[in-house]
């Protein structure tokens, strides 16, 4: 059996440590040593962006030119005509431009330490694959893949391959979602009774990849994942039933679920009612525990996060969640440090949303 294993079936609370450069308590998912490191002793680790879309170009890239350990050195595209723009923007030579047909070859190029998976969900397995095999650490987007079969793959393959694995949860480097982390898990106002969370948006588009089935499209599969990873944060446990409901209103959407609600039991007795959509917006966090209740309103903004607690407002600094998402994995790439989101959190996830999936189907409570 490999070393990670046995690691998402057991049911234990998250790891609650102090993280350098981060305001409040930060959480560490896991930790690895490996043989090499790919990028130790260079002063900034090199990131290639695989796939340009909006967050790509509009949010990454940006983050990366605030970034202190990590540079933006290459680019993955399969649109030729963003390659010039790209490489005149960003400095970028053209040995660092790659399209999906020549990928593998970036084996050869030391620049480049980190691929970023940025591309539809039905993408995310087949590259990280690919480039675990070209000795390339691996940095993906959420959701991690399809299903939790395939997330299971990909961390063999990086395992196999002696590179690291993270996942794009940048709720993790935010400072409101740390201490709400640590104010549910180290039970300051006593055990958490209930958790409600929805995250959504109201989406006007008739033809995105996100309306497709087949390439991981539909609302659990996008804003879905940040209750389900609000709810396991704050709890710091893993759920063991689920329940759940999804919608379709729109012609357009018919072949997904438009909005989602899932309930979810905790071991610890927690219950969680999360929601998710393309059909609204809304976006907030609410706990309720045994002496008193703790919210973040907007919670899961690059920005303009707002919280408090039965004790009054909560305050932190502002940060770049991309850019300390990304010099924390290249920290953990050039100095052998522990990841701080690792693949099984990733495949956790997937866990439960493959049980989603199956309770919607069978309109029952599905125990995972």
């Amino acid at each position: 059996m490999k070393k990670n294993a046995s690691v998402p079936y057991a049911r234990r609370k998250f790891i609650k440590t102090a993280a350098a450069g981060i305001a409040g308590a930060s959480l560490l998912t896991g930790t690895s040593s490996l043989p090499y490191i790919a990028g130790r002793g260079k002063k900034k680790v090199g990131y290639a962006l695989v796939g340009l879309g909006y967050y790509s170009t509009d949010v990454l890239a940006p983050a990366l030119q605030e970034t202190e350990t990590a540079y933006l050195a290459g680019i993955v595209t399969g649109t030729p005509a963003k390659e010039q723009r790209w490489m005149e923007k960003y400095n970028i030579p053209k040995k660092n431009v790659y399209n999906y047909e020549n990928f593998d070859s970036i084996a050869d190029n030391p620049d480049i330490d980190i691929v970023y998976i940025v591309l539809p969900n039905s993408m995310h397995k087949e590259f990280t694959i690919r480039a675990a095999k070209a000795g390339k650490h691996v940095l993906c987007e959420k959701p991690m893949a399809m299903n939790a079969k395939e997330c299971r793959e990909m961390i063999e393959a990086c395992e196999e391959n002696n590179v690291l694995l993270s996942i794009g949860y940048r709720l993790h480097y935010d400072p409101y979602n740390i201490e709400v982390m640590r104010l549910g898990q180290e039970e300051v106002y006593g055990m958490v009774k209930h958790i409600s969370c929805g995250s959504a948006f109201s989406n006007s588009s008739t033809d995105h990849w996100k309306l497709r089935p087949e390439m991981g499209g539909g609302s659990m599969m996008d804003m879905g994942v940040y209750p389900l990873q609000a709810a396991r944060y704050v709890t710091g446990e893993e759920p063991v039933t689920v329940t759940a409901q999804g919608y379709s209103m729109r012609d357009a959407y018919q072949d997904i679920n438009e909005a989602v609600n899932f309930q979810l039991k905790f071991p610890g007795g927690t219950i969680a009612n999360l929601s998710t959509g393309f059909h609204a917006s809304f976006n907030y966090l609410l706990v309720s525990a045994e002496r008193g209740r703790f919210e973040l309103q907007p919670y899961s903004g690059y920005g303009g996060i707002k919280g408090r607690t039965r004790d009054g407002e909560l305050s932190f600094p502002r940060i770049n969640q991309q850019a300390a998402q990304m010099d924390d994995f290249a920290l953990s790439v050039r100095e052998g440090k522990g990841v701080r989101v690792t693949g099984e959190e990733g495949l956790k996830d997937m866990i439960v949303v493959d049980a989603i999936y199956k309770a919607i189907k069978k309109k029952c409570e599905v125990e995972i």
